[in-house]
Formats: structure tokens, sequence, C-alpha cells
């Protein structure tokens, strides 16, 4: 597994937390806080806008 930089997890209402990450070469990650070593994967650019979206409302069904 790459060596990720977690950022300070984010935690909405109640238990709902999670961590965003990234490596050297710029992939993007997220985890549930506690689960970092089964991380998704996808690009900076889309883990960005998911997390957008989750704060705009968008998405709030996922936490």
């Amino acid at each position: 597994m790459p060596l990720i930089n977690w950022d300070e997890p984010f935690c909405g209402e109640g238990a709902n937390c999670f961590r965003l990450g990234t490596d050297e070469e710029g992939n993007g990650y997220i985890a549930v806080l506690g689960q970092e070593d089964t991380p998704l994967t996808d690009t900076r650019e889309a883990l960005r806008n998911l997390i957008l979206d989750i704060k705009a409302g968008k998405a709030d069904h996922l936490l």
C-alpha cells in the first residue's frame, strides 16, 4: 500500500467520521475513521467533488 498522508477527520452529525488523504503521486483516498487500512481511491478531483456535494447536502444519505 502506498504511503498516504491523511488529513484531520471530518465528522458529520453523530458518529459519521471520515478522512481524506493523498499519496506522493497525487491519488486521492477516503476512508471511514479507524479503517484507513482499507480506503476507497479515485482521483483527487473526483473525491473533492464528492465531498463538496456531501457538504452541500446533495448526498447527505451517504453519511
